[in-house]
């Protein structure tokens, strides 16, 4: 029985992988640089990430419009947004909202509106578009990801954004021919240090037809980095060093502002 039960689930299993359609497209991307440096006087830059659509015999001969969508997101970290309100005369925090492991950068472009690429039930599950992503956040003692109207998630996006971390963009691809595409990545000044991850989906009458993922890295370099790896490895000699400095700084100021 146990031989006849294996046999059986070996046979489904390769009838599903013979049902499954294969790729008759697959994506070549890259990004032109995979390491980007942030020095102190870092005021933003743009990354171009190109590529093409290659066919094979498998692609239907009437495929020849393509959607793309890329969404670049960077380090994830655990985020807080707090509701502030005017209460006898000042600010007070009264109300807050945790985010977890939501990515520091999130940015999301296309050839055109996503409306146009998909239904909305295939945007949701691609998670085309801000309002799509999962914004995972702590509700009491559960998790969630609540609608894009929450107060709480829309505060977040839209700080996000004035900052240039959180983007969306419609127009933002280009095909220059109609498998050769290219768009950029901007990188704003306060753009967080770590690895980024990219990844584009090619579309086809609504479906999504295949995807591929590159990543880049962005890193401190200089007295700013050294600075960082001191505090996050040698915490101790970190410790040490800011107090000296702080003597010192002491030491000079009541020098220069001596009174005779």
């Amino acid at each position: 029985m146990r031989l006849r039960a294996a046999l059986a689930i070996i046979g489904l299993a390769a009838a599903s992988l013979a049902a499954a359609p294969a790729h008759a497209e697959r994506l070549i991307v890259s990004v032109s640089n995979h390491r980007v440096t942030v020095t102190p006087n870092y005021s933003g830059g743009e990354l171009v990430l190109f590529g093409s659509v290659e066919k094979d015999d498998k692609t239907p001969a009437n495929r020849n419009n393509y959607d793309l969508v890329v969404t670049v997101s960077g380090p994830r970290a655990d985020m807080v947004t707090r509701r502030k309100e005017r209460k006898f005369g000042i600010w007070i925090n009264t109300d807050s909202r945790q985010f977890l492991q939501v990515p520091g950068y999130l940015a999301l472009f296309s050839n055109r509106p996503f409306d146009q690429i998909a239904s909305p039930e295939v945007q949701r599950r691609q998670q085309l578009g801000l309002n799509n992503v999962l914004l995972m956040q702590r509700v009491g003692p559960d998790y969630a990801d609540v609608v894009p109207n929450d107060p709480f998630r829309s505060a977040f996006v839209r700080l996000r954004s004035e900052h240039g971390l959180y983007r969306e963009a419609t127009s933002a691809v280009t095909f220059l021919t109609p498998t050769l595409f290219r768009t950029g990545i901007p990188l704003p000044a306060e753009v967080p240090i770590g690895t980024y991850n990219v990844e584009i989906k090619l579309f086809s009458d609504g479906a999504l037809v295949t995807k591929a993922e590159t990543a880049f890295e962005i890193v401190k370099v200089g007295f700013e980095q050294f600075v960082a790896t001191t505090a996050r490895h040698n915490g101790l000699v970190y410790g040490l060093i800011t107090a000296f400095m702080a003597l010192m700084t002491g030491w000079m100021a009541s020098i220069m502002f001596r009174k005779d």
